[in-house]
């Protein structure tokens, strides 16, 4: 996982793709399941973006003040649930706030990301720390610019 740093923030990136984390857990089943996450082109053909290459935008996601530090906050991005989070002071990390076991929706709680679903718990980088789910939380590409936390590469 690579890091950038504006503004003496480091923003951790993307690690694996939303495929390697699929291909990982032994999920991707077919092409049928790779169209069924993509979006429809005027053509009718379909792409398929990986939940870490969130397209840029000039909107801010959230304010960094928002996100405390040791903590976490729901916000939304091409209308995906995301969870952003500062497991220290200088660091913002964001990742997909869609369990990995049933897709739940996973929300803060308490210094960690908790699915309320079936007691999945992942750290505040996403990583699994107990539960079902067979994987980590989807990384999401985003940087700070000043004090708003943006989408996609800084």
């Amino acid at each position: 996982m690579g890091t950038t740093t504006d503004h003496d923030v480091t923003v951790a990136t993307a690690g694996p793709t939303r495929r390697e984390v699929l291909v990982g857990a032994g999920v991707l089943a077919g092409v049928g399941v790779l169209a069924a996450c993509g979006t429809s082109e005027p053509d009718g053909g379909t792409t398929t973006a990986p939940a870490g290459d969130a397209p840029a935008d000039s909107a801010a996601i959230a304010r960094l003040a928002d996100i405390p530090v040791g903590g976490a906050i729901g916000a939304t991005l091409a209308g995906r649930p995301v969870l952003l989070t500062r497991p220290e002071a200088g660091t913002v990390v964001a990742v997909s706030a869609i369990c990995t076991h049933q897709q739940c929706q996973v929300l803060p709680d308490e210094g960690r990301l908790l699915c309320p679903c079936h007691g999945s718990v992942y750290g505040l980088d996403g990583s699994n720390v107990s539960g079902p789910a067979p994987s980590p939380l989807t990384p999401v590409e985003v940087h700070v610019s000043g004090e708003d936390v943006l989408a996609g590469a800084g």
